[in-house]
């Protein structure tokens, strides 16, 4: 994991924002569940699962939308283009505007209905669950619309913004769910209104900073491209079917509870799945974060920083997984004693088994998340579409049917978990087709396209960690570049530049604080054409600014930097997901 170092310290300092972010969604299930079971009753839980199916549909528009502007706003990002940036990010809210106006039209039809006639069995269950769909109607808007600027917020490495919003909407949740059912006893519309006001809040936090005049990212309907609705929804959709192929297991699965186990089943299902969602967040950010890392890679056609990614997120991403999975399963009983305290009651020896068996399908995620994910980047929508249909709606179910006749609700425990190795086996399968042989990299487990970017002998890469490892480092360059019949010229002066700029950086801005950090340095050979890239994870720097600051210092200093950046053809710095990227393009002519 050494050459993965840079890739993986930007995953990880990105991934606490992302965790809270995706918790906001969470954390409505898990206080709902709690004073559903502490204040309101059986019957009240019943009302927030079965409404579940609904709120994993609002998971799938709200992750098609942010999905598919992210992956548009980060290849944009990694071309540099600002232009492009905007237009997306004003016809993804523009989008979600529209979707979430026709959302909340529905949430009230339904509520119109359930309050003229009955939409479950129990006309008590019927009731609650009516007033409970009605005050979510009240937070659709700010729930989709914050969502997208949660997502633009982030890369924009304004991560301080999302992380107030959502701290104080976990805060305003649980305060007011206090109040409205523990203090005024609303009940199930208590249990809606609490969130709806608090993504109110969240949303209104975060929505100034796209006002200033001098926001990388404003609304205006000028310049939206609308053709490219299509196109982002296009994208978007297959890492969203999961959602809504969850969403329609959901009701399978319910209707099989029903029948087999009862109303008491769907109380345990529920709570136990409820509290897990609040660690749900941990693998939904880590997914949120490759993302963003895989959409720029794609961008600059980066293919290490693309299999670092992909490295990280299975050897260490899916370890932290299983240990978190472990301490859960130990603390079944005290997490089941949340929500039910008698062990003589059916339901409490139900949920138990609940959170001694579900937290193990989060490891196993990781695989379909981030698979799906860079499939989903790269334009590979079928394979995301029959991956989420078999993950996402076949195998729960169909595991389901064959064990819940036997085991009761244990067996779609069991099912959960038994599903979630569908993915590596779907994964090994097509890498070994691709590839014709079974895969020995992680290149050839994610097949990609040998044609992607530079290939892997046309291109070094290094990471360095201190000055020790920049000594012979330009020699090291200029060998590499005269094998590949690269000039003298420019491979003298590429290796220079490069040997120079690692060493300012390491000198500057690795002792602008107490952190460790890594540069990578990387030459990739184009006929014709000599790509310089250098990224870090200190401080931004911009190439530019230290340019004009040269023409002032001793002529005798950065010779190489001076010599490059009089003859660059192309050179464009930015800060990106907290990284400094600075990529410059040498044209000439290989030796003949």
């Amino acid at each position: 994991m050494r050459e993965a170092k840079l890739t993986q310290s930007a995953m990880f300092r990105l991934l606490p924002v992302q965790i809270l972010l995706a918790s906001v969604g969470m954390v409505n299930g898990i206080v709902s569940s709690l004073f559903a079971g502490n204040f309101v009753g059986v019957k009240a839980m019943s009302a927030v699962g079965l409404y579940s199916p609904v709120n994993l549909a609002l998971v799938a528009l709200t992750t098609m939308l942010v999905g598919g502007a992210t992956i548009l706003c980060g290849e944009r990002i990694g071309r540099n283009d600002q232009a492009g940036v905007q237009s997306v990010f004003s016809l993804d809210i523009a989008v979600s505007g529209i979707l979430a106006i026709l959302v909340i039209a529905g949430h009230l039809i339904f509520g119109m209905v359930g309050s003229l006639g009955s939409v479950a069995d129990d006309p008590v269950i019927s009731h609650m669950l009516t007033l409970y769909v009605l005050g979510q109607a009240i937070g659709i808007f700010p729930l989709i619309l914050g969502s997208q600027l949660s997502a633009f917020l982030s890369l924009d490495n304004k991560g301080k913004i999302t992380t107030t919003a959502s701290l104080v909407y976990i805060i305003l949740n649980f305060l007011l769910n206090y109040l409205f059912v523990g203090v005024m006893g609303l009940q199930a519309l208590g249990l809606a209104l609490a969130p709806a006001i608090g993504l109110w809040a969240y949303f209104l936090i975060q929505a100034p900073y796209f006002m200033k005049e001098d926001a990388p990212m404003r609304f205006t309907l000028k310049g939206i491209n609308w053709h490219e609705a299509v196109n982002m929804i296009k994208i978007g959709a297959p890492g969203a079917t999961g959602n809504a192929y969850n969403a329609l297991r959901g009701m399978v699965v319910n209707s099989l509870i029903l029948a087999n186990v009862g109303a008491v089943g769907i109380s345990a299902f529920t709570a136990a799945n409820s509290f897990l969602s609040l660690f749900w967040a941990i693998p939904n950010g880590m997914v949120v974060v490759s993302r963003m890392m895989m959409s720029v890679s794609v961008g600059e056609e980066d293919r290490k920083s693309l299999t670092d990614t992909m490295r990280v997120a299975l050897f260490n991403f899916i370890p932290i997984l299983t240990a978190i999975a472990i301490i859960i399963m130990l603390l079944a009983e005290p997490l089941t004693r949340l929500y039910y305290r008698d062990p003589s009651d059916p339901v409490y020896m139900m949920t138990v088994m609940g959170f001694r068996i579900l937290p193990f399908c989060m490891p196993l995620a990781i695989i379909i998340s981030h698979f799906s994910c860079y499939w989903q980047t790269t334009d590979r929508h079928m394979q995301v579409h029959i991956l989420s249909f078999l993950d996402g709606f076949v195998g729960v179910v169909t595991f389901s049917l064959l064990l819940i006749g036997k085991m009761g609700l244990t067996g779609v425990y069991t099912a959960n978990v038994l599903n979630g190795f569908i993915a590596p086996v779907f994964v090994l399968l097509y890498s070994c087709m691709y590839n014709k042989h079974f895969p020995k990299t992680i290149d050839e487990l994610m097949s990609i396209p040998k044609d992607f970017g530079v290939p892997v002998f046309g291109r070094i890469d290094i990471v360095l960690h201190d000055m020790d490892s920049v000594m012979g480092l330009s020699g090291r360059l200029q060998e590499f570049c005269q094998e590949r019949g690269i000039d003298r010229r420019r491979a003298f002066f590429a290796s220079l530049f490069l040997e120079e700029m690692a060493g300012n950086v390491i000198k500057h801005g690795f002792s602008a604080d107490n952190k460790k950090h890594n540069v990578r340095v990387c030459i990739a050979c184009r006929p014709e054409t000599l790509i310089l890239s250098l990224k870090d994870d200190c401080v931004p720097f911009d190439i530019e600014q230290r340019r004009k600051m040269m023409d002032q210092e001793d002529v005798t200093k950065n010779i190489g930097i001076r010599l490059v950046s009089g003859v660059a053809s192309e050179m464009h710095y930015q800060n990106i997901l907290g990284l400094n990227a600075l990529s410059i393009r040498l044209n000439g002519h290989a030796n003949s």
